[in-house]
């Protein structure tokens, strides 16, 4: 069996494991690394599980994720009742800024702008309406408030890398202007370079990530 086959049984296998998941409703295929996810799911927060199990498998590359929601008639909401159901929900969660993320909702698809102060807190509003019922996409247009001073922005995320069991020192090299910041460097598989883009997103004062960094 060729080594795209072996890893398409392995995602197979992965997403029958994932008990978030429905895999009999997921066809999956692999060429040269990149597996394709289709087929039907039933909520967001199905389709969003199933991207997530297939990337942890190892050996898989990239992820392109072709699934379509497919809402049971007793989950489909209004527009208007979604939106409602994320007010309430992000004024629920003391990590969002109060009032700091707004939210339009058009066919189930509900997309999130505002501003926040750090990158977590955009990632919490997104978590926190992926599994409303009734929404069949989020789109994430939140921006980060940029910092006065980011002089050492570069330097503090290189220290915490540095201070990781994951990486070895200068196997990551940094770079930074203006609260943005550029990875590059190789590493071992595809969830050590999203561990290294998640440490550089916790380094306050930080507006956008370009992860350049290869898996070897």
């Amino acid at each position: 069996m060729s080594k795209d086959g072996e890893l398409q049984n392995a995602v197979l296998a992965e997403l029958n494991f994932e008990p978030s998941v429905t895999a009999a409703r997921i066809g999956v295929s692999v060429e040269a690394g990149i597996v394709t996810l289709s087929g039907h799911v039933e909520s967001y927060a199905h389709k969003h599980a199933a991207e997530l199990t297939a990337r942890r498998v190892k050996g898989v590359l990239a992820v392109a994720d072709e699934m379509i929601v497919d809402l049971p008639a007793s989950t489909v909401r209004s527009d208007a009742a979604i939106a409602a159901a994320v007010v309430e929900r992000l004024a629920w969660d003391s990590a969002i800024p109060e009032e700091s993320v707004k939210a339009t909702v058009a066919d189930g698809w509900v997309t999130l702008h505002g501003q926040v102060d750090r990158h977590y807190q955009s990632e919490a509003a997104v978590s926190n309406v992926r599994s409303l019922r009734g929404v069949r996409g989020v789109s994430n247009e939140i921006t980060i408030r940029p910092w006065v001073n980011t002089e050492n922005l570069g330097n503090d995320i290189c220290m915490a890398l540095s201070r990781s069991w994951f990486f070895d020192q200068d196997e990551i090299k940094v770079t930074a202007a203006g609260g943005k910041v550029r990875l590059s460097g190789t590493v071992r598989s595809p969830h050590e370079r999203q561990v290294a883009a998640n440490v550089a997103w916790s380094a306050p004062g930080v507006v956008a990530v370009e992860n350049d960094i290869t898996v070897a």
